[in-house]
């Protein structure tokens, strides 16, 4: 399946992170955005069912669908049946819905979106695999695959399950390539051994490599070349990859991403050792010196998810972005219970092989990050 969509641009344009007005989409700016894209040569756009409340998927239509030929763009867009959908026909009818909202006639790429060790059944339950089949029969659906969030042996048994899946969107960058927790290496690795294409999305993690600490970003300036451009090149580097997704948020990102990738050239040895510096600068960071083994959660009473806790603490404590600590503490919050329920029974620090001090660290993300 690879050949169809080899001639795909490498750089992505995510629609998670477009520019407001207040709560509402800036749907001028966005047509200007979409404009710049387009008019570079580049073609993918990636929305969500659920992206902005909906939104994403209309501003979509207004500043693209209505405004270019069909044909001269590509758009995915993601089902999540575990987002408030009590029924197999509720989850179907989100297909329905962003069909309507795009107003697409079909799509190029479908993804279920965040399929996960706890998030896979309710797509197995509600029969969304052969769901996605069907529509991809009728023509609705070109390629269809799956987003995901999880560690590679998952991914292993999604893609032994569903070998039907045409590709995989994981979170890949330079950051996370050797992390514990997201385990970017390990999952590439995976969807290359399955035989699957791979889209990169947060290949700048979530804009955290591109305002990098000063000594850091010095490194890449020194060696003549920008952090974002390193980053975007990374994940666009690897064997299998589509295109590399970044949410682009205003026109002055954009100019940015095109000038890196137009036209698009593959790391060389001399960029790679950059980044090489670069991490080795990042690790001598003070950070919480979590490894995501999770032995601290198996046990604790308040299912507390102290793993994503530490890595949302470490983007500020190691990559100096409070912003997106705050943002990577809220997703935190989402997986498991609330550092501020802890009620310091000591299980965890027993636990931890890294001898953390578990419930003082947690009570700084509490003072950081929800006061």
């Amino acid at each position: 399946m690879e050949h169809s969509w080899k001639n795909v641009p490498k750089l992505g344009f995510g629609l998670m992170r477009l520019p407001m007005l207040g709560d509402k989409v800036d749907i001028e700016q966005f047509k200007t955005m979409a404009d710049m894209f387009l008019e570079a040569g580049f073609t993918y756009f990636d929305t969500a069912y659920g992206y902005i409340n909906g939104q994403s998927e209309a501003a979509f239509k207004e500043a693209v669908i209505l405004r270019h030929p069909r044909e001269s763009f590509t758009v995915a867009t993601k089902l999540p049946a575990w987002a408030g959908a009590k029924t197999a026909e509720e989850a179907k009818q989100m297909f329905r819905t962003s069909l309507e909202r795009t107003g697409a006639g079909y799509f190029d790429f479908y993804l279920l979106h965040n399929v996960s060790e706890t998030r896979k059944k309710v797509f197995d339950e509600f029969g969304i695999w052969d769901f996605v089949r069907e529509k991809k029969a009728e023509g609705l659906i070109r390629h269809a695959g799956f987003s995901f969030h999880d560690t590679a042996d998952v991914l292993d048994k999604v893609l032994t399950e569903h070998p039907e899946a045409d590709f995989v969107q994981l979170q890949i960058n330079y950051a996370d390539w050797e992390d514990n927790a997201v385990q970017s290496r390990l999952c590439w690795e995976t969807a290359r051994k399955h035989g699957k294409a791979v889209i990169v999305m947060e290949p700048v993690k979530g804009g955290t490599l591109a305002n990098l600490p000063a000594e850091v970003q010095k490194i890449f300036r020194d060696g003549g070349t920008e952090p974002v451009d390193a980053a975007l090149r990374f994940a666009a580097s690897l064997d299998g990859v589509i295109t590399v997704l970044s949410g682009m948020s205003d026109t002055e990102q954009m100019k940015q991403n095109l000038k890196f990738m137009k036209p698009f050239r593959p790391l060389d040895e001399r960029e790679r050792g950059l980044i090489d510096r670069a991490l080795e600068a990042l690790k001598a960071r003070p950070g919480v010196p979590c490894t995501a083994c999770r032995y601290c959660e198996k046990d604790c009473p308040m299912n507390i998810s102290i793993s994503q806790v530490f890595a949302a603490r470490n983007t500020e404590l190691v990559y100096g972005d409070p912003k997106g600590a705050k943002m990577a503490y809220q997703l935190a919050l989402m997986q498991g219970g609330r550092p501020s329920d802890c009620v310091a029974c000591g299980q965890c620090e027993g636990a931890c092989p890294q001898k953390i001090g578990i419930i003082d660290e947690l009570k700084k993300a509490v003072k950081d990050y929800e006061s």
